[in-house]
């Protein structure tokens, strides 16, 4: 498992091994290419190698940099995650391994679909996806370390021919056509890491009327009762509801690193009507009964009794 005293947002590390995404969050707790074995120069080496940091890219929006810069270079510390959600017989959702039976994520079945994953990360929701009957999956994220990952995975669970891993930015996909997809799905990728106003409309513009687009987050609660410091979820409202969007932890005392975004439930609301989308459904899943100890920035009887993670589940209008 990952040691506890490594902190990383989803941020925060947790003691899962699996946990967590992706383009991802992380806390702490107790190019287009086929999905083919060729390496990605990143520009940076694996904590065994000689360089340890990336050069914020200048071309790219502040907080796209940053969060490349943060995820390349803690890219090693999900190795073991991504191995291990790859390899699971049923897919599992957030900080607090929620089965798919309970929030459905999924469609039930995807024989023929098209579908795009938003921050893939190491790439195994884009693999549960395809064990679903995706007929392509193309899967983007920010950090060519992940996707390094991705790419040795997809080989070795033999969905390479299915699966196409792009470095980029769920903000600006670029490649694919208006209405290219029927499915979008992001946990803890583009959905906290990228700006909603941003890309939501992106999403829209990438699926077929009539296609649905899922992702899991961080709910807006959680991030007012963390401290400014970067500290564990407590009982204490630490920032305003109104206004809530931006939050940058690159200077943060305790796990710094990474620019993140949520918007009130309002905010949410408005967006979604004014981009084109209608909800199906929204979830906000407490931690299991049986949950102990903490996962990434929140304990299990924090999690109990208020939301960590919101679930939006959205439909394109024609």
């Amino acid at each position: 498992s990952i040691p506890t005293a490594l902190r990383c947002r989803p941020k925060r590390q947790s003691s899962d091994p699996r946990h967590l995404p992706t383009c991802a969050h992380t806390r702490q707790s107790t190019t287009t290419m086929s999905a083919a074995p060729a390496p990605i120069d990143s520009g940076i080496k694996s904590s065994t190698g000689a360089a340890t940091t990336t050069a914020l890219d200048p071309s790219l929006p502040a907080h796209v940099a940053e969060n490349r810069r943060h995820w390349d270079e803690n890219a090693d510390r999900w190795v073991a995650a991504g191995e291990k959600a790859w390899a699971a017989p049923d897919p599992y959702w957030g900080i607090w391994s929620l089965p798919e039976s309970s929030l459905q994520l999924l469609p039930s079945n995807m024989e023929g679909m098209r579908a795009i994953e938003l921050g893939c990360g190491t790439g195994y929701a884009s693999g549960w996806m395809l064990r679903r009957g995706a007929a392509h999956v193309v899967g983007i994220d920010n950090s060519a370390r992940q996707l390094e990952t991705a790419t040795r995975l997809a080989t070795e669970h033999g969905v390479a021919d299915r699966l196409t891993l792009v470095h980029g930015d769920a903000e600006k996909v670029t490649g694919q056509a208006d209405g290219s997809f029927d499915f979008a799905l992001s946990e803890y990728g583009a959905a906290i890491w990228c700006d909603p106003h941003v890309w939501i409309p992106e999403a829209h513009r990438l699926l077929k009327p009539g296609g649905r687009l899922v992702f899991l987050g961080n709910h807006p609660l959680v991030q007012l009762c963390v401290a400014e410091d970067g500290e564990m979820a407590d009982t204490t409202l630490h920032r305003p509801y109104f206004g809530l969007h931006k939050m940058d932890w690159t200077d943060a005392p305790v796990d710094p690193g990474g620019v993140e975004f949520c918007l009130p439930f309002g905010q949410w609301l408005k967006l979604f009507r004014d981009t084109g989308f209608e909800v199906e459904e929204l979830l906000e899943p407490p931690a299991p009964p049986e949950a102990t100890g903490t996962e990434f920035y929140a304990s299990a009887e924090w999690a109990k009794k208020w939301p960590c993670e919101h679930v939006w589940k959205l439909r394109k209008l024609p």
